[in-house]
């Protein structure tokens, strides 16, 4: 399986969705990017304070969404609705593979700038949903 998590800078929300779940499957391929990423940046303050504190390995360089990205994945996931809604616009031959990871219960709050307890609560989230699709996928 090969998931591609999707969040506006690849710096907080998508590399924490990809540490996270390279843990919990690491037989799976997983990557991150961003609709505004500027490449090569490291993942910010408050996401390398929480993998560290909760023991998850990282080693991240933010990436650009790009159509060979998005090839490459079985299933991308957004940090938000309207992160799918502008891959569904500019690359609308993967609409059918892009789906929000919180679907409709709303979107993964952007700790960008925040505090690291703010950050740690998005973990919590990203933490709670991937397991949730997980379950889901299990039982299929």
């Amino acid at each position: 399986m090969k998931i591609l998590f999707v969040c506006t800078g690849n710096t907080c929300r998508s590399p924490m969705a990809e540490a996270i779940l390279r843990q919990k499957k690491p037989d799976w391929e997983v990557k991150s990017a961003g609709l505004y990423a500027s490449p090569g940046a490291p993942a910010s303050r408050g996401t390398t304070v929480v993998l560290n504190e909760k023991g998850i390995p990282h080693n991240h360089a933010a990436a650009q969404v790009t159509e060979e990205l998005l090839k490459w994945a079985d299933l991308v996931m957004t940090m938000t609705s309207s992160h799918k809604q502008l891959i569904d616009v500019h690359f609308p031959q993967f609409r059918d593979k892009v789906r929000p990871l919180k679907e409709a219960d709303g979107d993964v709050v952007d700790p960008f700038g925040g505090s690291d307890a703010e950050y740690r609560k998005t973990f919590e989230e990203l933490e709670y949903y991937i397991s949730r699709w997980l379950e889901r996928e299990s039982e299929k």
